[in-house]
């Protein structure tokens, strides 16, 4: 893929790429599903990204993330979950034939399971967004080819117990710097979309594992 353009056979090899792990986790049972919301700004290919609400209760409030939530008792299914929560985040409604696939599964660091759903959402204009204030505080897009230059990307390595321990990935110079689980979901995504260019240093048994 070029990074400045998507075209219907970049979407047909993530979707085969991406078949066997949305078979085996879609109906698998979750504690939270983001969505990962590839879009064109501009005719520019980028991805999607919220900082999320300084008045949340919890861990992850003023946190850069992908539009996501809590798995409910009544959704169908993690895609259902990602979908559902985005509308009620960011008024933007996903068709679910626009989802390509489910990226590999993380874990945060209570061991719970976080499902990434990447969807084309086609162009999008910021504007038309309706942004939940008491989830949203803003939304912002990053193009893939800021994502894939060098001099936007860092890592991040961590000791445990005296010893080098993992090492996750953090991507620089946008409006927001995006880390921890939305920068290792990006990095998954980079290494679907251009895995000629992107090159991914990620080590972390931990949050990969399962």
């Amino acid at each position: 893929m070029q990074p400045d353009c998507l075209s219907a056979e970049d979407e047909r090899r993530c979707r085969q790429l991406l078949a066997r792990t949305t078979a085996r986790f879609r109906a698998r049972p979750a504690a939270a599903a983001v969505l990962v919301p590839l879009c064109l700004v501009r005719g520019v290919p980028a991805l999607l990204y919220t900082l999320r609400s300084s008045r949340l209760a919890g861990r992850h409030q003023g946190d850069v993330s992908f539009p996501g939530g809590k798995c409910d008792p009544t959704d169908q299914d993690v895609v259902h979950t990602a979908l559902r929560e985005t509308q009620e985040e960011l008024g933007l409604a996903v068709p679910e034939e626009h989802v390509w696939g489910i990226l590999r599964p993380v874990h945060d660091t209570r061991k719970a399971t976080v499902v990434p759903v990447l969807a084309s959402v086609g162009p999008l204009d910021l504007q038309s967004l309706k942004p939940n204030p008491k989830e949203v505080d803003e939304v912002f897009v990053l193009p893939l080819t800021h994502l894939l230059q060098t001099q936007n990307q860092g890592y991040t390595h961590f000791c445990q117990d005296g010893h080098f321990g993992y090492t996750l990935p953090v991507f620089l110079h946008g409006p927001h710097r995006v880390w921890g689980l939305t920068a290792v979901v990006t990095d998954f995504t980079l290494q679907l979309l251009a895995p000629g260019t992107y090159q991914s240093r990620l080590t972390s048994p931990e949050l990969l594992r399962g």
